[in-house]
């Protein structure tokens, strides 16, 4: 009961956040429902069975969502750090031993993280290298996800909604300066990025609640 309770909470939050908050400027509203959206699936996902380094990711994820709600580099920074250990986290979780991911998908994920030097790299300023590690750790996170067995294709497809929202967050932050395209990419990256994390838990749950 409770578990499910904070299922649906953490639902009625990320729709709220996306109807209302995702395209706003920071506010402490805005803050809390964002952060309490992944906060939820973290608490609940005990109760689902979810592995330790998956409940981490989680929580990971919402203290990045706090950070990068605030404004400022710093907190921008931090934030970043705190997204980082969280995919370590779920390519921890992910990798499976004795496996190796594909070869097309897999050079299709280092061609678009090769990519990132070239439209996204020359736009970040001071920001470059924080970037550049960043997008190295999501690549591996990617990497790892596609060594899933057949029975964690949903943990598979919420891993790549992770990767969608992130490319979607790097073209609205840093390239897209059209006031109507990036409140369009606010509701998309939100979408892909808190689908992609419940997926990550229901398709890694031992216990899922369906």
């Amino acid at each position: 009961m409770i578990t499910t309770a904070l299922l649906l909470f953490a639902a009625l939050l990320a729709a709220l956040y996306g109807i209302i908050f995702c395209w706003r400027e920071a506010s402490w509203p805005k803050t809390l429902v964002k952060t309490g959206s992944v906060a939820a699936l973290a608490l609940a996902a005990p109760g689902l069975s979810a592995p330790l380094l998956i409940v981490a990711g989680l929580a990971m994820g919402a203290v990045g969502d706090f950070l990068l709600s605030r404004p400022g580099e710093k907190a921008f920074l931090a934030g970043m750090g705190a997204f980082a250990a969280g995919h370590l986290a779920y390519a921890a979780e992910f990798w499976t031993p004795g496996m190796l991911p594909p070869v097309g998908p897999s050079l299709l994920l280092l061609a678009l993280a090769a990519s990132t030097e070239f439209w996204l790299a020359p736009r970040t300023g001071g920001l470059r290298w924080p970037v550049r590690a960043y997008v190295a750790v999501i690549t591996l996170m990617a990497l790892a996800a596609l060594t899933l067995g057949p029975g964690r294709q949903v943990a598979l497809l919420g891993a790549i909604l992770f990767v969608a929202s992130d490319l979607l967050l790097s073209l609205d932050l840093f390239v897209v300066n059209t006031p109507l395209l990036n409140r369009l990419f606010s509701h998309s990256l939100w979408a892909a990025y808190w689908s992609g994390q419940a997926l990550i838990l229901l398709g890694v749950a031992a216990d899922p609640p369906f």
